[in-house]
């Protein structure tokens, strides 16, 4: 059972109806999520690249860029190492075409996720040696790869990092110490000694901020690179505040308005060419097939389809993307299913570890991480999912925003010979499937998770009646836009209500419309969209056996609460305001 909250922040209210002109719900909303003041809350409400952050701020980025300055001038060979997921992808990507345009000796190579594993490795490194290569230029990787650098290093080679992972440390006496790797420069805002304001980008956005650095701001390149930056910000799930969402705000517009002819083939094959592309989008559809391939193939297939310019050539790619991305959610659909049965099983009285750590022998790796997100979801703990690999295991990890993953992990490495990650995913290899119950036993010794973080909190928005609802209102909630990590679409309470009659819509009943009455007599039509057993269920445990199909035959008189959301509906060329249900009790 989920467990409501109802945000309540004191900020200046009437301040920011009256400067900004918005409304009260949406100002409240505003402060709610730590948007407080004018200033902050225009560089919300707005979209420019004027609002970002400068790159000059990075740690180690003009020392970067001087560097690939002076290699380029010489005429010495680069070599772009990136990683085999979307943002991986996209970072090498932007890299590359940035390199380019300053006729620069440039390729790149993405590792093999079942032959090289994650980032840098000494194959790597030699394979570039033997190629000529003087610089090796990491994107999405390399920080947590210091034996591997230092042997590149040993070999008279240029190295520079740029990454958005946490830093390898140590503790002592209480304190944690860097690793940094030894490269000729770290770029990572998670160094602790980086003063740039905003700690949440992903590896994409590093590049970007690097090729700025490189080419200049006004250079027409980069607002061209802003669609992959925005792309691999939704893609590895990015926290969508401050400048993470200005950037995804500005490369959603780009992408609508002059799609390239990569992204534009997806968008074909899905159907969706002239749709307009949302978060949604980009995370569930075009992402996906990015990363599929990297998962079941080579990611040098999605790093060729970006790069194409031929229509047919891309499009004919892009269907074979797609096709790969269909056999992944199947993987995915019985990884998830003998996951759940492997718990209940383990667990048949229903008490489950606080931290879930499976062994999936049978299952491909690449679905791994996946799988202990959907497992997570359905159990609301912690799930690390290991599978078996050429020598050991890998594991997948997805976590909680109450438990920090890479800090627990941190804790038990001396059983890895491979790790790396963050606060809310990790990704650790070890030599044998016998230190798994070890590691499961230590993870759960240590964790002081309570059975109240486990339940799914619900964060309200406001209390707002149904009769105050409006379709300017929803209209004005789409200024939150781009919404998804940290900054979901806003939630509101009203309580009291009544529910009278519903009705099933759609061949596959999987929406429904109820009429429900507020205290204050008014009648408003309220929508439910997807599974609808779990609202019959709870309608027959609250109200009698039965009730769940009476509310579609009969009128009835059932009081209860509702979370629920606004939206535009758009029909027919008109549009109105839909609410919701997103929750109830």
């Amino acid at each position: 059972m989920e467990k409501w909250f109802l945000k309540n922040k004191r900020g200046d209210v009437e301040g920011l109806v009256r400067n900004c002109r918005i409304s009260q719900p949406l100002a409240r909303i505003l402060i709610n999520r730590d948007v407080r003041d004018v200033e902050t809350a225009r560089q919300f409400l707005g979209e420019d690249m004027e609002s970002l952050h400068a790159p000059g701020r990075l740690l180690d980025g003009e020392k970067a860029a001087d560097i690939l300055r002076e290699k380029i001038a010489e005429k010495k060979r680069i070599r772009i190492i990136g990683d085999y997921d979307c943002d991986g992808i996209c970072a090498a990507f932007i890299l590359k075409k940035c390199l380019t345009e300053m006729g620069a000796v440039v390729d790149e190579r993405l590792p093999h996720r079942i032959l090289d594993g994650y980032g840098l490795n000494i194959h790597m490194i030699e394979q570039a040696l033997e190629d000529g290569v003087d610089t090796i230029l990491t994107c999405d990787n390399g920080i947590a790869a210091a034996e591997e650098i230092q042997y590149a290093k040993e070999q008279g080679m240029t190295v520079i990092v740029t990454d958005h992972h946490e830093v390898p440390f140590t503790e002592e006496n209480g304190e944690k110490k860097e690793l940094l790797p030894p490269a000729d420069a770290v770029v990572d805002v998670k160094r602790e000694s980086d003063t740039y304001p905003f700690k949440g980008i992903c590896g994409a956005v590093t590049a970007w901020k690097l090729c700025q650095l490189l080419l200049g701001a006004d250079h027409p390149l980069i607002e061209e690179m802003i669609v992959y930056a925005a792309l691999a910000t939704v893609c590895d799930v990015m926290d969508l505040v401050d400048e993470n969402r200005v950037i995804l705000k500005l490369g959603l517009k780009r992408l609508n308005r002059k799609p390239p002819v990569g992204l534009k083939a997806l968008m074909i094959a899905y159907e969706l060419y002239h749709k307009k592309i949302s978060t949604y989008h980009l995370g569930f559809l075009i992402g996906p097939c990015l990363n599929a391939t990297g998962r079941l193939e080579s990611a040098q297939m999605a790093l060729d389809l970006l790069d194409m310019e031929d229509e047919a050539q891309a499009l004919a790619l892009a269907y074979q993307l797609k096709e790969l991305n269909e056999q992944r959610k199947e993987m995915t659909r019985l990884g998830t299913e003998q996951a759940i049965k492997n718990l209940e099983e383990a667990s048949p009285s229903g008490t489950l570890d606080k931290v879930l750590v499976q062994y999936l022998p049978d299952c491909h790796e690449s679905v791994a991480g996946i799988i202990a997100g959907r497992v997570r979801e359905a159990c609301h703990r912690p799930a690390l999912i290991f599978t078996k690999a050429k020598v050991g295991v890998k594991g997948s990890g997805r976590s909680m925003e109450c438990y920090d993953m890479f800090t627990e992990l941190s804790s038990c490495k001396d059983l890895f010979t491979r790790f790396g990650g963050h606060r809310m995913a990790a990704g650790v290899s070890m030599d044998s499937e016998e230190k798994i119950d070890e590691l499961r036993s230590r993870l759960n010794a240590q964790c002081t998770l309570t059975e109240e973080d486990f339940a799914e909190k619900v964060m309200i928005d406001l209390v707002l009646p149904l009769s105050s609802t409006s379709l300017a209102l929803a209209k004005e909630l789409e200024k939150l836009e781009p919404c998804g990590v940290a900054n979901p679409r806003p939630l509101f309470v009203e309580r009291n209500l009544v529910l009278i009659n519903g009705q099933i819509l759609g061949q596959k009943g999987n929406a429904a419309k109820y009429t429900m009455k507020s205290r204050d007599g008014l009648l408003h039509q309220v929508m439910l969209f997807g599974d609808l057993q779990p609202f019959h269920d709870f309608l027959d445990r609250k109200f009698g056996p039965g009730s769940g199909r009476r509310i579609y035959t009969h009128t009835c008189a059932f009081p209860m609460h509702m979370v629920y959301q606004l939206q535009v509906n758009q029909f027919q060329m008109r549009e109105s305001v839909q609410i919701v249900m997103k929750y109830y009790c």
